[in-house]
This record gives structure tokens, sequence and C-alpha cells, in this order.
């Protein structure tokens, strides 16, 4: 293929590994050093994950795990523009400031669908087994060259508001990663076989309700355990979704992969252990009460999760 899943790697890794020179050079920020090392290492994973043996990936996320858990990430300077200059920036490009943002999604839907089995001169256009993430790491490129271009900034700007979106977000970053290769270990240790028996037992597997109410709930509460719905989904997947929802019932496996997904998230919405989605933002808000954010979604979780089981059950009839 033209353009594959491993190009879109590259480029994040590069930008990583860029934005961590300002952060070792910042002499403002109290941990420069650890918190360079820790971006450098992660723009590393990003961009040489492929060709690094296992073992010595395996060290280099102990070491970034060290890093974060030892106090290591700290933020520093930015030299942001002034709230004046902003304001007049704004003034000057008005809602044309929704474009990149709105490109993203438009351009990443065109791309999954719309590409879908193009081929030039015999080879496929996006890599067809990763399609979507492809077209939404295309589709980023494009918004940011446009956003460049639109408010006349040089590619340097970008690397620095990389860094700085980045060092916001600090060590949570890795969490997607880290749980979805939890899910895998599961997987690989039979975890979802377990599930498979234990739903066997406990439910009629000869109901599709039932099924899809065991799939949908389950990945509801792995995702509140592991954190993730990433996590959840592998090990769900395995134990009830292939066997028996998808080979017993023959129900559509992207029907299962997108609503079941979805039930995993209602899970993220009322976990602490989504730290990066509900603990981060009750410290950002200095919130007093750190559980505040997952008590206030608990309600629409669980409408939503309701919402869910009732759209996979019907798409599965």
């Amino acid at each position: 293929m033209f353009i594959s899943i491993e190009y879109v790697y590259m480029f994040l890794g590069i930008i990583t590994i860029a934005g961590s020179i300002y952060t070792f050079s910042d002499r403002k920020n109290p941990r420069r050093f650890t918190s360079g090392l820790f971006y450098c290492l992660y723009g590393v994973s990003l961009l040489f994950g492929k060709v690094i043996p296992p073992f010595y990936m395996g060290i280099l996320v102990i070491g970034l795990v060290l890093i974060a858990g030892f106090g290591g990430l700290k933020l520093g300077s930015y030299n942001e523009a002034s709230v004046e200059e902003r304001q007049n920036n704004r003034k000057r490009l008005g809602n044309k400031l929704f474009i990149p943002a709105l490109l993203i999604p438009i351009l990443t839907v065109a791309g999954s669908t719309g590409l879908k089995g193009v081929k030039i001169f015999g080879t496929f256009l996006l890599d067809q087994t990763s399609l979507t993430l492809v077209s939404l790491g295309v589709a980023a490129f494009i918004a940011l060259i446009i956003g460049l271009w639109m408010t006349k900034s040089s590619p340097v700007t970008a690397i620095k508001e990389s860094r700085r979106l980045m060092e916001s977000i600090g060590w949570a970053a890795l969490l997607p990663q880290l749980l979805a290769t939890l899910g895998t270990v599961f997987t690989t240790a039979g975890v979802g076989t377990v599930v498979s028996k234990l739903v066997g037992n406990v439910i009629p597997a000869h109901s599709l309700f039932w099924v899809v109410f065991a799939y949908c709930i389950g990945m509801a509460l792995f995702t509140m355990i592991m954190g993730n719905a990433f996590a959840a989904f592998p090990v769900m997947t395995a134990g009830i979704a292939v066997p028996l929802l998808i080979n017993q019932f023959g129900v559509n496996a992207n029907h299962v992969a997108a609503i079941g997904m979805f039930a995993g998230y209602c899970g993220t919405l009322m976990t602490p252990m989504a730290a990066n989605f509900n603990i981060v933002p009750a410290a950002l808000l200095d919130l007093k009460d750190k559980y505040q954010v997952i008590r206030v979604q608990v309600p629409t979780a669980l409408i939503l999760l309701g919402v869910n089981i009732l759209f996979m059950y019907l798409f599965s009839l």
C-alpha cells in the first residue's frame, strides 16, 4: 500500500521526539531532563516500534512507567501568545478557525468509506487492515497543513503546540496503548475462555437477547475494572462475541465491534480506573471531590448502556 499505518506512527513519533527536544532545553521545567526523556522514549516507541525487539520494547515501557511513577514529569513554559494576541487572531480568522477541526472527522469518514479497496497501479492507496486509523492520520496531516496555511504559522509552531498538549496530558497519554496490551495479555492467558464458560453457566446461550445483554454488560464491567474499553474488548469478544454472537447467531461483526465498544465506553464513564477521563479532569478543575466527575456521569452512562443493549439486539435480529 502507498500509505500504511506505520507511516502514521512514524509521523507521530517524529513530532513527539521533536517536542521532547524543546522539553530538554526548557530551563523553567524543574524536571526537564526526566520529562524530556519520557517523551523522547515515547516518541521512539512510536517511530521504531515495528523494528524494536519485544524485550527491549518492554524495557522501554518499564522506563516510562518508572519516570512517571517517581514524579519525573512536570509542566514547563510554552511562550504562549498573550490574551490580546489570541483575541486579535480570533477576530482575524473568525469561524475559519473551525475548518481544520471539522476537516478531520469529514476526511476520516470519506477515506474510510470512499477509499476502501481503491488501488493505484495495482497497489492499495491506504492500508486496508487499518483503514480508519490511516484515514484519521491522513486527515490530521491535511488539517495540519491547512491550519498552518490559514494562520501563516511555521511547522515549528505545530511542534511546540503538540508538545504543550502532550505535556498537559502527561503520563495518561500511555494508558490507551498499555491497557490495550493488557487486554491482549488477558486474551492470550485464556481469560476469554473462562468468561465464555462462566457466561454459558449463567445465561441461556440459546437466547440472543441474553447473550447480547451479557456481552454489553460484560464490556462495561470489564472496562470499569481495566480502565479502558480497548483492554476489555479482546477479552469479551473472544469469550462471548465470537463464539456466540458471530458464530452461533450470525451477527454482523461490524455491529458487534462498534456497539460493543460503545457499551465499554459506558463503563469508562463510571470508573476511577479511567484516570485520563475522570480523575485528571477533576484535578484540572480543582474539584474538592475527585470522584465528582464520575458521579455526574453515572446516570448518563446507565441510560446509554441500556440503549446500546437495545440497539445491538435490534441490529442482530
